[in-house]
């Protein structure tokens, strides 16, 4: 027993680990098919030993929250769904009862709240007691009706998603490979989650009802859950995909849906089947964790066993370099695989991989390629102690028991490249032509070593047209666009040098403090940035140490030979607002949203800072009576409390 429960212990710390590094961290420290067979271990051991422990993730639903968004707790408890991978299980789960099987979407649950026909609130899932409301975000959802036919009380439940088109086309526009999203689920949780919706907006993000929750009960849905959802869409809901089941046509239809699994332009983790009759459902009652009248499907993954021909290991301009499993070729779920990312060393060691060993490989939910198992586990892989691009001493670093591989080289020509591809992005230098594919080809030749050489290619017109995919339109192009971005604000030339922390927006704030004399910006003390609003103190370290470096100085003062800064206008005859500090809170009336009323504080001379404190001169809300934490914070202060009509007319 005593055995068993240290399995128990270990078992819970592991999936414990592993959910709270996927959901609140946006990473993985292990594979769905590992999760999946410890928490099926986990299931078992417990059943045998009776032993349950407060925090297993078998009773537990889910994670605190981690954010400033509002909280408020469900009238109903969110449930998570017992699961099978069996459609044997499905079947017999099912018995005689009609039942209604529909997709199981991988995005962030939401729960509405209609009042008098309009929608009044939304609530993210959370951790299933309490969730976050994202009202304003809701709002701006795709294919969300605001405002219904229905005018009683309607509550009901659907999962928010972004498609898999639009989030290709959101990570095209992210040069940095670092920065790109690593799947649309992790983009969705947190464009939802936006405290400014203008960027949810932006993100296409679709809602698809899946359940109701309550109505005045003044409807007849005929006893049936497809009634239910027929409701829904009659009042303009996008419901979920779903079809009526029975013990007969069960098995035929979940291979139906696995079939159409792969057209789908939305993210699907598997299948939810539920009894269409209500009150039999609801007979049923529930677990600690799971409801009884409804199960989850997760696909039998499609395993296939290869050979292990070796690791490659891809540098990054941050210094990480993964290792990448390349294997021979096997056919999976339709198409033909060879590759599949290992995240970081501790899973490589976890699996024990060496060249040559026997793997079994699967695509999680059908879509990425990932190793299940190692079947012989040699273990004879070693972690390459040089750089695979530079050469250079590599470093193990050990962050919250999860083993990563760096190159700690400040002239590893991988860090170049994504350096470079920075430096000449829309947002930083903006100089058209210059893909990350072609810095890399302008380096190999030996044509950039620095920053400022991009400034002299002109000088390399014969070796620049004869490369791939360039020709005499092309060059002339790039030199019109290096020439065009030689005249550039300090503020943007300060983001292009890729500080790190320093974005856009804190450039332009330490720009502004400075009246954009970047003189006066490159040798400012750590004191005068903290006492910028929005400046805190790991902004102000990576700022004083970056032009600590007299490497890094030698690049500014270089760039500095070769560009010109634009003439920074600041209307000195109407800074109505300088010297004065907002903080913004609640929603808006008069503006577009609260980012609108940022910019015009800040044209007027103003800052606005995200908290309340003594250096606060204005909370702007249009509800001071709120007891919201910023509205007593300002009065514990004595700090002026102003609605939006006062605020306009102070400006006007």
């Amino acid at each position: 027993m005593e055995d068993k429960l240290h399995q128990i212990k270990e078992l819970v710390n592991k999936l414990n680990l592993a959910s709270k590094a996927y959901y609140q961290e946006d990473k993985e420290i292990m594979s769905n098919y590992e999760y999946d067979a410890l928490y099926d271990q986990l299931v078992e051991l417990e059943k045998e030993t009776g032993i349950v422990l407060s925090n297993s993730p078998t009773r537990t639903v889910g994670y605190e929250i981690l954010s400033v968004l509002p909280k408020v707790r469900h009238d109903v408890p969110m449930l998570s769904l017992d699961k099978t991978k069996d459609v044997l299980a499905l079947k017999s789960w099912l018995g005689n009862q009609k039942g209604l099987l529909s997709w199981k979407l991988d995005g962030l649950t939401v729960v509405l709240t209609y009042q008098n026909g309009k929608l009044e609130k939304a609530v993210t899932r959370g951790n299933g007691e309490i969730g976050e409301v994202i009202t304003n975000n809701a709002k701006v959802f795709k294919n969300l009706p605001i405002t219904i036919s229905y005018t009683g009380e309607l509550v009901l439940r659907g999962e928010a998603v972004i498609k898999y088109s639009d989030f290709e086309k959101i990570n095209k526009e992210i040069e940095d490979v670092d920065a790109k999203y690593k799947n649309p689920r992790n983009l969705c949780s947190g464009s939802v989650r936006q405290l400014n919706n203008e960027i949810t907006a932006k993100r296409n993000v679709h809602f698809f009802a899946f359940g109701l929750v309550n109505t005045n009960g003044d409807i007849d849905f005929n006893n049936s859950r497809q009634g239910q959802l027929q409701w829904l869409t009659n009042l303009g809901f996008d419901t979920v995909e779903s079809k009526l089941v029975t013990e007969g046509n069960i098995e035929e239809t979940v291979e139906w849906f696995s079939g159409e699994i792969t057209k789908n332009d939305f993210p699907s983790d598997g299948l939810v089947l539920i009894y269409d009759d209500i009150n039999y459902g609801r007979s049923l009652g529930r677990t600690a964790k799971f409801p009884r009248d409804s199960i989850a499907f997760k696909w039998m993954d499609e395993i296939r066993e290869t050979t292990l021909k070796e690791i490659e290991w891809s540098a990054s301009r941050t210094g990480l370099i993964n290792p990448i499993a390349v294997f021979e070729p096997v056919e999976l779920e339709g198409t033909t695989v060879s590759r599949a990312s290992i995240h970081n060393i501790s899973i490589m060691e976890s699996l024990e991989l060496g060249v040559g060993d026997t793997i079994q490989v699967y695509k999680a939910n059908m879509i990425i390629p990932q190793i299940s198992e190692n079947l012989t586990r040699s273990g004879n892989m070693d972690i390459p102690e040089k750089c695979p691009v530079c050469g250079e001493p590599t470093k193990i670093h050990n962050e919250n028991d999860v083993k990563a591989l760096y190159c700690e080289n400040s002239e590893c020509l991988a860090k170049k490249i994504k350096s470079l591809t920075h430096f000449v992005s829309r947002d930083a230098m903006n100089i058209e032509g210059l893909s990350e594919a072609t810095i890399e080809k302008l380096i190999a030749k030996g044509l950039i070593h620095e920053l400022a050489d991009l400034f002299y290619v002109e000088k390399y017109k014969d070796v620049i047209t004869k490369m791939e995919g360039f020709g005499e339109k092309s060059y002339q192009n790039l030199v019109k666009s290096i020439e065009k971005a030689r005249h550039v604000s300090p503020a943007k030339f300060l983001y292009s040098l890729g500080i790190l922390n320093i974005g856009l927006s804190n450039a332009k704030l330490i720009s502004k403090e400075f009246n954009h004399d970047f003189d006066k910006i490159r040798n400012a003390s750590k004191e005068e940035l903290m006492s910028i609003p929005g400046i805190g103190d790991v902004i102000a370290d990576s700022f004083i140490e970056f032009f600590r470096e007299e490497r890094n100085q030698n690049i500014v003062d270089d760039l500095l030979k070769v560009i010109l800064f634009e003439k920074q206008e600041t209307n000195s005859e109407n800074l109505t607002l300088a010297g004065k500090t907002f903080v913004i809170t609640g929603s808006v009336e008069h503006f577009t949203n609260r980012n609108e009323v940022k910019e015009v504080i800040e044209q007027n001379g103003g800052k606005v800072t995200g908290s309340v404190t003594t250096k606060t001169d204005y909370l702007i809300n249009n509800d001071i009576l709120s007891n919201s934490s910023k509205n007593k914070k300002a009065k514990e202060l004595g700090i002026p409390i102003i609605t939006e009509e006062e605020f306009v007319k102070m400006i006007s």
